[in-house]
């Protein structure tokens, strides 16, 4: 029989009788996904366990189904209630379903941090704004260190043609946690400012993100 805490309740109780889910613990949390024990071992101490294990919730945001799978106590299916937990969380603040005024690269910043603060490696994404600088449209054109091969102008203008955009501004992230831009992140700056030019929709920004900062082609006079 799983050993059971006396002193407290356990979360979801704790949630039918009134407290809200915000006010739980990521222990608490994780539990309620988790949802059962092992032998000798109550849903919380388990979960605790496999935080302290795992080494927080981030780091489970970003293992693998296997890698968590593999933590006792859990197995196949519960890995993959885990997984779904956090990808819903992340498509709702992902989703985009009012237009979004973007009036700054700190705005940019803020829009995208949610997507790319967990990521390995480099996205890069086109924002498609009108001519009041509202989102039309956010896209993912490649993943992987920028190069020529992989941010093809044909990629980058593609949608924006399709909406009607009156520019667009890209992005990309540094995992490496520093904003300056390389020579290859510069010189596609460059090709897209002229492609911009040809296809009549320009460049507004070119915006290299990381979890703490994020820097502007624009403001540095790039473009």
């Amino acid at each position: 029989m799983n050993k059971i805490h006396t002193d407290f309740k356990l979360p979801i109780q704790k949630c039918i009788d009134g407290q809200s889910v915000k006010d739980l613990s990521d222990t608490e949390l994780l539990a309620v996904i988790v949802g059962t024990g092992i032998k000798n071992i109550d849903v919380l101490e388990l979960s605790a366990k496999i935080i302290k294990n795992m080494g927080g919730l981030s780091a489970i945001s970003k293992a693998g189904l296997r890698e968590i799978a593999i933590e006792k106590g859990l197995g196949l299916k519960k890995a993959v209630k885990i997984q779904a937990a956090f990808e819903i969380g992340k498509r709702v603040i992902t989703d985009v379903t009012d237009l979004k005024h973007i009036s700054s690269p700190n705005a940019v910043w803020n829009l995208l941090l949610p997507e790319i603060a967990c990521l390995q490696k480099e996205e890069f994404r086109v924002l498609v704004v009108n001519n009041k600088n509202m989102l039309l449209k956010k896209i993912i054109v490649s993943v992987g260190t920028i190069t020529e091969a992989i941010v093809h102008p044909r990629e980058v203008f593609r949608d924006a043609i399709k909406e009607a955009g009156s520019g667009i501004i890209v992005t990309h992230n540094h995992p490496s946690g520093n904003a300056s831009p390389s020579k290859q992140d510069i010189d596609t700056t460059k090709r897209l400012v002229e492609a911009g030019k040809i296809v009549g929709i320009p460049l507004l920004d070119h915006i290299i993100l990381t979890n703490a900062s994020y820097y502007s082609m624009k403001e540095n006079g790039y473009i």
